[in-house]
């Protein structure tokens, strides 16, 4: 049995997906009742009271790990989940943290991430960890601009960064479960290319057959639209990334490659396999 959290998220649905076609046994994790793939198990859970995933890690051999942002709040403590993990026998587990650990380690959030990679490698578990940059996904914060106006609206139109589609996260993510050769790996995963905001407007409007216009925003105005969504610091933080990208953050990572002996895939491709999202 393998045990998937954020089951319905843009990583853990594909990968519940790819684990159930590869004949594994899976449990579905999410905080919300939720539908699955047939033959897949689900569990209702919240991860910030560890004690809900004991029914699903009884009898599993290996653990994906995502967590939401609020699990790094004062007071989380998500090694707990690690902890209970070796107690009742799961043997692997893989995590997916985020480029930020390594690039700007120095934030609340990065610190408190790479506590928890700390704690996974002194586990005495067999481990894996994932650290994707930007997701291609994150354009679905344009969607409903684009569907009710034709206008993408965002900072920095063109500054770029290597988004990874997460599809690919989710395929790595299987690799590393299922395949010995990966434990004790670290996978930085980027897409294949740096790709401005203005570009991935272009190709969504190349995916819809139909003119997209780039709305170009200040930096406050960004940081406002995307407070509703998220805490203040990982907005500071993402837009700090988002309009000066370090060296490392501009950097193509081999590890896709490496891991599925396969190119990343570009961000068009995302676009045009969702693109219903933006009609």
């Amino acid at each position: 049995m393998i045990v998937v959290t954020g089951a319905t998220g843009n990583v853990g649905r594909p990968l519940t997906l790819a684990l159930a076609e590869a004949g594994q046994q899976v449990t579905a994790v999410s905080r919300h009742a939720a539908a699955v793939p047939d033959g897949v198990r689900h569990l209702a859970a919240d991860l910030a009271e560890p004690a809900g995933l004991e029914p699903a890690l009884t009898g599993a051999k290996a653990l994906f790990l995502l967590l939401s942002g609020d699990l790094h709040a004062a007071g989380a403590s998500p090694a707990d989940i690690i902890g209970l993990a070796a107690a009742s026998g799961v043997r692997r587990v893989v995590l997916l943290s985020t480029q930020g650990v390594a690039t700007r380690p120095f934030g609340a959030t990065r610190i408190a991430m790479r506590a928890l990679e700390d704690a996974l490698r002194g586990s005495g578990l067999e481990w894996a960890v994932l650290r994707p940059g930007g997701f291609a996904s994150n354009a679905l914060w344009w969607a409903e601009s684009v569907r009710t106006q034709r206008v993408v609206a965002a900072p920095f139109g063109d500054v770029g960064v290597p988004i990874i589609d997460p599809a690919d996260i989710a395929e790595v993510a299987a690799a590393c479960l299922l395949d010995d050769r990966h434990t004790g790996g670290v996978y930085e995963l980027t897409g294949p290319e740096v790709i401005t905001p203005r570009q991935q407007a272009q190709a969504i409007a190349a995916a819809l057959g139909s003119p997209v216009r780039f709305h170009d925003l200040t930096r406050d105005e960004a940081k406002a639209a995307m407070a509703q969504g998220m805490p203040a610091e990982l907005a500071e933080d993402t837009l700090d990334i988002l309009g000066a990208p370090s060296p490392a953050e501009l950097r193509v990572s081999p590890d896709v490659q490496r891991v599925l002996g396969r190119a990343p895939r570009p961000f068009a491709d995302w676009a045009a396999r969702n693109i219903a999202a933006f009609r």
